[in-house]
């Protein structure tokens, strides 16, 4: 069962520049793997964290440093949670993530969709 649905979008200019005069926003927003990315990348990544955030119903408990965007051997984008982050998601029950990213002509853009099993159902029949 769907319980938050969240999307973000990002002019990755603008994201340069700020990062540009704020450089320890990255230490702040990425971990050492996402810091090493391109900045469109860092962008649909900040994205996806706002979409997460958005998501799960508001930031109370989430700490952006414990949410890292990785990725599968496919190239698929999967949320890596540590700390009262992950914390927070289980205590909600939400079981699954989803997340999409795309960047193109200067946007970069996430969705994110939370799912948990209904009362009284089991998880073996999500």
């Amino acid at each position: 069962m769907i319980v938050g649905i969240g999307v973000d979008l990002v002019d990755i200019p603008r994201f340069e520049r700020t990062i540009e005069r704020t450089p320890q926003l990255l230490r702040r927003l990425f971990s050492e793997a996402e810091q090493q990315l391109k900045p469109h990348s860092q962008a649909a990544r900040y994205a996806a964290k706002e979409a997460l955030i958005k998501a799960l119903g508001g930031s109370h408990g989430v700490h952006w440093a414990e949410i890292e965007i990785a990725s599968e051997a496919s190239g698929r984008p999967v949320f890596s949670l540590c700390g009262s982050t992950a914390a927070v998601v289980a205590e909600r029950g939400i079981t699954a993530l989803h997340l999409s990213l795309s960047h193109d002509a200067g946007l970069a853009t996430a969705y994110v969709i939370a799912e948990a099993v209904p009362a009284g159902e089991s998880e073996e029949r999500a």
